[in-house]
């Protein structure tokens, strides 16, 4: 018997440990996303005055450290920093701009090509941003908004790159 919660100990301490591992491993829990668009303007008009988010920095990038960090092939280039909230626990949304057409064919859905395809955006009301979806002649796609069970609704609409953002919330 105290063989078998010897063991059990063990495991359950191997266990936990692997666990604390795996947790530890990162620094943060934040993901930034860096999003390449064929035309900066638009996508931060997209980003900031459809979806509503902020912009909360922008930095620039050298040629040498584009080529030295494997960036780019030497290329300087600018990015603005967006985020849903001005916080330091919320994603980076990275944009920036090399001015030129994408290779691969705008989406319709989100199995028409591979890579991220979409992203999730929890919202306290989908009403301000129906709104500003109807202001700025944004298309919603499918039949949306439909609803999630008994309070949320989900809306999916598509960025000027093809990126498709579903967003979910209650309609008020």
């Amino acid at each position: 018997m105290k063989r078998i919660t010897l063991l059990l100990s063990l495991a359950c301490i191997a266990t936990l440990s692997t666990k604390t591992m795996a947790q530890s491993e990162f620094s943060s829990g934040l993901i930034g996303v860096g999003v390449v668009t064929k035309n900066i303007n638009k996508s931060l008009d997209f980003y900031l005055n459809v979806i509503g988010m902020q912009k909360v920095g922008e930095f620039d990038i050298d040629g040498e450290f584009g080529t030295s960090s494997g960036l780019t092939d030497g290329l300087a280039f600018h990015v603005d920093v967006l985020k849903l909230q001005d916080s330091p626990d919320a994603n980076q949304w990275k944009l920036m701009s090399f001015k030129k057409e994408g290779s691969h064919p705008m989406p319709k859905y989100i199995h028409d090509d591979t890579g991220m395809q979409y992203i999730t955006i929890m919202v306290n009301s989908l009403d301000p941003v129906l709104k500003r979806i109807k202001v700025h002649k944004v298309k919603l796609m499918g039949n949306t908004p439909i609803p999630l069970g008994e309070t949320d609704h989900f809306v999916l609409v598509q960025d000027p790159d093809g990126t498709i953002i579903e967003l979910i919330g209650p309609l008020k």
